[in-house]
């Protein structure tokens, strides 16, 4: 049981409950409105939508007394642009349709409208989005690059959101209401990942994996495990494995949720599960350490080079996408 104040109910993070799959959690949300209410709000339905509940209801209270009950349930489809539904407001005495028979119904009717996809528990399912104050072009042109760097690192595209916005939100990057779209459309596809295409501060990361309880990765952090899965060179395995943890480190600040969300699959190969969960000051170490040991290769690598260079051993380059993408090319 939660109580909250004249103001609001707080609910906190859910990870011990499993909403795995795309499934519906198993709970429901009642409250009161100490006040003439209306019902259902819009903060009703985000936190409906966001924490996957089974049947938000909310009770009005009139002179001191209960009034209506008014209830709301997601829809396994779109009806009229809705994707929830509400129930007739009924008062609480005569209340007689059964909340577990509507509930395992709605749950029927979500698995029946999942697309049906081959099992592969070692592979993820994201959600592409991409959140722009620029133009429309440049973003999908930049979507179409990140669906091409999600495939390389072996995640299933399940569908692409572009939004644009004149500013980009603080907290969530995207708005309120396109992210309970996205909560939506994880449900019914069964996503388990949120790949966006700007680069997330810790913060932001914070905010949307607690609002839609999906793992949360940006365009970065896809291209540091791309990286790391293709190293193998010694002195490749140790840059990413730095990039990576100076990466991590500003997200390591406070431990939490979204950061115990990250710790698998996707965006969590080279330093592994338990290097997100050391501290600070071991991250340091560790970063110190490996600067160390660059330093060393690098040197062995200036002697070979010399090497190379008293024998007229011709030299190639291979330019690739980091030092490629982002730079003009002066030729055809």
């Amino acid at each position: 049981m939660l109580v909250g104040d004249y103001d609001r109910i707080t609910i906190p993070a859910l990870a011990h409950v499993d909403a795995s799959g795309g499934r519906l959690r198993g709970l429901r949300c009642v409250h009161t409105v100490l006040s003439n209410g209306s019902g259902i709000s819009e903060e009703d339905i985000m936190d409906l939508a966001c924490l996957r509940l089974d049947l938000m209801a909310v009770l009005t209270i009139r002179d001191g007394l209960p009034d209506l009950l008014y209830a709301a349930h997601l829809m396994p489809r779109p009806v009229e642009g809705r994707d929830w539904a509400a129930l007739p407001p009924v008062h609480p005495a005569n209340q007689s349709q059964s909340c577990i028979a509507l509930i395992e119904a709605l749950e029927e009717e979500f698995v029946r409208e999942r697309p049906v996809r081959e099992v592969d528990q070692g592979k993820d399912r994201a959600i592409l989005v991409s959140v722009t104050t620029g133009s429309r072009s440049e973003a999908e042109d930049s979507m179409a690059e990140l669906a091409e760097l999600a495939r390389s690192a072996g995640v299933e595209a399940l569908a692409q959101v572009i939004q644009r916005r004149k500013h980009i939100h603080p907290r969530f990057i995207l708005g309120r209401g396109k992210l309970v779209e996205i909560v939506l459309m994880s449900l019914r596809q069964g996503a388990n990942l949120l790949l966006f295409d700007q680069e997330l501060s810790p913060s932001q990361i914070r905010s949307v994996t607690d609002h839609t309880d999906l793992r949360v990765i940006d365009r970065t952090q896809l291209i540091l495990d791309i990286f790391a899965s293709r190293a193998r060179s010694r002195e490749g395995k140790l840059q990413i494995e730095m990039a990576q943890l100076k990466y991590m480190l500003p997200k390591l600040t406070t431990r939490d949720d979204a950061l115990s969300r990250l710790t698998g699959g996707i965006g969590a190969r080279g330093p592994g599960e338990t290097r997100l969960e050391i501290d600070r000051r071991r991250i340091n170490d560790r970063i110190t350490r490996l600067g160390k040991e660059l330093k060393g290769v690098g040197e062995q690598r200036y002697h070979r080079r010399s090497r190379r260079r008293k024998r007229d051993v011709p030299v190639i380059s291979l330019v690739g996408y980091t030092n490629a993408a982002n730079r003009p090319c002066s030729t055809p």
